[in-house]
C-alpha cells in the first residue's frame, strides 16, 4: 500500500468514527423527544400507548394496559441487569402495598432482558405487583423510553399525567416527582 493510499484510508476511518460520534451525541441530545414521552414533555397528556404482553410468569397469561383502564397505573420500565432498578424496587413495592386498596396498580414492564433473570429479580426483591415481559423491547419506542428505569403515570382515563421519571424513583431528585405522580393518579376522577 502506498503512503498516499494509507493516508486516505486513515482519513476515511477517522471520518467514520467522527460521524458515529456525532450521531451518538445527536441521539443523546435529541433522541428522548419521541413517543409519548415527547408529548408529555411538551405539556400534553396523550393517551398511554397500549400494549398486550405476556405476564412475567408465562403461565399467568397475558395482560393488556387497556384492561386496566379505570384504574390509576404506575408503569415502570426496568430490567434485571439495571442497578438503579434494584435500588427502586422496594419503593415501588411499598407504594403498591400502600395504595392498592385505593385502586392503584403498579405495573412493571421488564424489557430487553431474559425472563429467567427477571423472575429471579422479582423473587429477590419481593415484587408482588404485576409484571409483564417485553424481552425485545417492542414497547419502548412508542413510550419514548430511553433508559432504565423509567416511570410513567396513567390516570383512570388512560392518559399520561405528571412527568416521566428517568432514573430510580428512590433518588433525592425523583422522590417528589414520584409522590406528585401518585397523588395525581389517586386524585383522578373515576
Amino acid at each position: 500500500m502506498t503512503g498516499r493510499a494509507k493516508t486516505v484510508g486513515q482519513a476515511i476511518a477517522i471520518a467514520a468514527v467522527v460521524g458515529l460520534f456525532a450521531l451518538l451525541v445527536w441521539k443523546l441530545a435529541f433522541g428522548n423527544s419521541g413517543g409519548a414521552a415527547g408529548q408529555l414533555a411538551n405539556g400534553q397528556h396523550p393517551a398511554a400507548p397500549v400494549f398486550t404482553l405476556d405476564r412475567l410468569d408465562s403461565t399467568a397469561g397475558k395482560l393488556s394496559l387497556q384492561s386496566l383502564k379505570g384504574k390509576p397505573v404506575v408503569v415502570n420500565f426496568w430490567a434485571s441487569w439495571c442497578i438503579p432498578c434494584e435500588n427502586e424496587a422496594p419503593a415501588l413495592q411499598k407504594s403498591y402495598e400502600t395504595y392498592k386498596s385505593r385502586g392503584l396498580v403498579v405495573l412493571g414492564v421488564d424489557a430487553q432482558d431474559f425472563r429467567a433473570d427477571a423472575k429471579r429479580f422479582a423473587r429477590r426483591y419481593g415484587v408482588t405487583y404485576p409484571i409483564v415481559y417485553d424481552g425485545q423491547g417492542s414497547t419502548l419506542g412508542t413510550w419514548g423510553v430511553t433508559g432504565f428505569p423509567e416511570t410513567y403515570f396513567v390516570d383512570r382515563t388512560g392518559h399520561l399525567v405528571g412527568e416521566r421519571i428517568q432514573g430510580g424513583i428512590d433518588t433525592a431528585q425523583n422522590k417528589s416527582a414520584y409522590a406528585e405522580g401518585v397523588r395525581l393518579l389517586l386524585a383522578s376522577s373515576q
